[in-house]
Order: C-alpha cells, then sequence, then structure tokens
C-alpha cells in the first residue's frame, strides 16, 4: 500500500528512484512506495532536481511547491508537497491519490 500523509504543511508520500534509466517513468510500486525511472545521473543532486521537475510535471504542480524532506543521498525519499491553505488540502490529498492510483 503505497505511503501518502497529510502533515501540517501539506502531503508527504514516499518514492523510490532509480537514476540512469532510459527514460523517465512512474513503473509502479517498490514497497509502500512510488518508483520512478530517471534518466538522470545520482551525481550533484541531478536525479533529485529531475524528481521534482518529472512529478512536478505529471501531477500538474508547480515546482516551488516541492520539497525533499528525507532520503537526499538515498533511492528512497520522502517528498512534501507544501500547501499553505488548510481548507483545500483535504480536497488536493484526494485529488492527488486518485491521480497517484491512475499513473501505477
Amino acid at each position: 500500500m503505497l505511503f501518502i500523509n497529510k502533515s501540517a504543511n501539506g502531503i508527504v508520500f514516499k518514492v523510490f528512484v532509480q537514476p540512469k534509466a532510459s527514460k523517465n517513468m512512474i513503473s509502479g510500486l517498490h514497497g509502500d512506495a512510488i518508483k520512478i525511472k530517471l534518466t538522470a545521473p545520482p551525481v550533484n543532486g541531478a536525479a533529485n532536481k529531475m524528481c521534482i521537475k518529472y512529478l512536478a510535471s505529471i501531477l500538474k504542480i508547480p515546482q516551488s511547491k516541492f520539497e525533499i524532506i528525507s532520503g537526499h543521498t538515498s533511492r528512497t525519499k520522502y517528498l512534501l508537497i507544501k500547501y499553505n491553505d488548510n481548507e483545500n488540502l483535504e480536497a488536493e490529498f484526494e485529488y492527488l491519490t486518485d491521480l497517484i492510483k491512475i499513473l501505477l
């Protein structure tokens, strides 16, 4: 089951990154994390930057809303999508959860 939770700052979810892949893609689940294959190498934060850029593009959320809160040097990362408006957090959580299920 996918790890995705609401927090005081937004929505936190878990990803597992496979760098140096042939193309950028979501390839299913890796345990409780979204498995993301990226073309970027795991050097100088390139894979982290590409991870955020890729997720922002497919989820239609600005890159500025994403933050890696744990796992900067690991394949397993916890990402935060920041939301300032708690009233919309529930709706955004439902939307994001449904969208990720479709992508998987």
